[in-house]
């Protein structure tokens, strides 16, 4: 085994540089490696999963531990993973009630931050950005922040639509540049300039891979095998809907129509754009490229529309009604359409689990966030829902229900600082919080 390989060795080619995933064989910065010598621990991840306009009145809820726990029909999507869960009930956000609705409660969901109205933009720094700018210098990439559906930039209430549009925020005035193209989003984990109709970028590296190759354990080349047909299944998959004309990634060839407006409808694939961005954020955590990852699966305020998902009258797709309007129903429609969005955080779940690391999987050595800026479509958010899957690397007690309903001191910020301190960082406040949680 070589002395020279450290968790800070690249795959490099032309115009291309791949962080590698977690091997036994790879030794902490710097640090040689030594026959017999237990491998350094994989590092610590955080995904925020963001999903608009709250979720069904009825079906959000969770009760019991461990792998008996009881879901709500929102939840069961993820019922495989009870046992890794912490389903934190109670928290909210008290700047979030002191505007009107959508804008003034999203824009800072992840900082607790007082909110500008008048259509000024301020808000605060949000943790996610908080840990990139400390936690994730480290990493090549130090925070990904992604999307499915463009910013809104209007007014709503005297209030900014950007807020409803943006989760992540680099400074108080600035919202985290948010990439809703999965191929430029690709590009940005893997490649050091774009270049529209570059390579694979396994082919500029295959020197150097094979030089790696003939270093590292047998185990550990079985997992790069496996890393390499991730990355080849996402590339593949970035091309055949980019010719499909699908994704939002693609560019008309003229900047105004030849033909009459065509009828309303024929939305983009949203089920294949939301699962391509679980994917690379699951290659991103794989990789090591960044620790950070924000997914907002939609806007607050959303316009999205579901014709993949079948309307529960049996004529068609649930696509007569923009995910907005839909959650003021609280009909089966609105509860197929919450599943939806929860089988987007199964995925992610299910692909970080099957990465083995050690002894933990990748799910175990990270913290997947699952969140919403209200309760449900009503605006309701005396209290958030918000869980937890994976336990930081064995430092969180999963398989638990936390319910800090009526209790005082209940802001969802001690929960980004209790999360914050399993990445190693520490703060004596945050937001309107003075301390974390100490039962997370």
């Amino acid at each position: 085994m070589s002395p020279q390989l450290s968790r800070r060795t690249m795959l490099r080619g032309l115009g291309v540089s791949m962080a590698l995933p977690w091997m036994e064989s790879l030794t902490a910065a710097g640090e040689p490696a030594v026959a017999g010598a237990a491998a350094a621990s994989p590092p610590v991840r955080l995904a925020v999963l963001f999903a608009g306009n709250g979720f069904h009145s009825q079906e959000w809820w969770a009760k019991g531990s461990g792998k008996e726990m009881e879901l709500g029909k929102v939840l069961e999507p993820v019922a495989d993973f009870r046992g890794k869960m912490l389903f934190v009930k109670g928290l909210y956000n008290a700047e979030a009630r002191k505007g009107n609705i959508h804008s003034s409660q999203t824009g800072n969901l992840l900082s607790g931050a007082p909110l500008a109205s008048g259509g000024e933009i301020r808000s605060g720094t949000s943790f996610d950005q908080h840990l990139a700018q400390t936690y994730g210098r480290g990493t090549k990439v130090p925070s990904l922040v992604l999307g499915c559906e463009k910013s809104n930039p209007s007014v709503h209430k005297n209030y900014s639509m950007l807020y409803s549009s943006h989760i992540s925020w680099s400074s108080p005035t600035t919202p985290t540049p948010l990439e809703i193209y999965p191929a430029l989003a690709f590009d940005r984990l893997f490649k050091d300039e774009s270049h529209a109709g570059d390579a694979s970028v396994l082919d500029a590296v295959l020197e150097t891979a094979a030089d790696l190759r003939r270093r590292i354990s047998r185990a550990d080349r079985r997992k790069l095998e496996e890393y390499f047909d991730s990355v080849r299944d996402v590339e593949a998959r970035i091309e055949a809907a980019g010719k499909k004309g699908e994704l939002q990634g693609w560019r008309p060839a003229i900047e105004k129509p030849d033909i009459p407006r065509p009828a309303d409808g024929i939305p983009q694939d949203i089920a294949e754009h939301m699962r391509l961005m679980c994917d690379i954020l699951v290659l991103a955590f794989q990789t090591d490229t960044t620790r950070i990852v924000t997914l907002k699966l939609n806007n607050d305020h959303s316009a999205l529309r579901f014709p993949n998902l079948r309307a529960s009258s049996g004529k068609g797709g649930i696509d007569y009604m923009i995910h907005h309007l839909l959650s003021h129903s609280n009909n089966a429609d609105w509860l197929t359409v919450n599943r939806f969005f929860t089988e987007q955080l199964a995925h992610v779940a299910r692909r970080l689990d099957g990465i083995q690391e050690g002894e933990r999987t990748a799910l175990d050595n990270s913290m997947v966030l699952f969140c919403s800026s209200m309760m449900t479509g009503n605006h309701n958010n005396d209290e958030l829902p918000m869980l937890v899957l994976g336990s930081a690397g064995g430092s969180i007690e999963t398989g638990r229900v936390l319910d800090y309903s009526g209790k005082p001191d209940r802001q969802m910020c001690r929960l980004y600082m209790s999360l914050m301190g399993k990445m190693g960082v520490r703060e004596k406040t945050f937001g309107d919080a003075r301390a974390p949680l100490e039962e997370v």
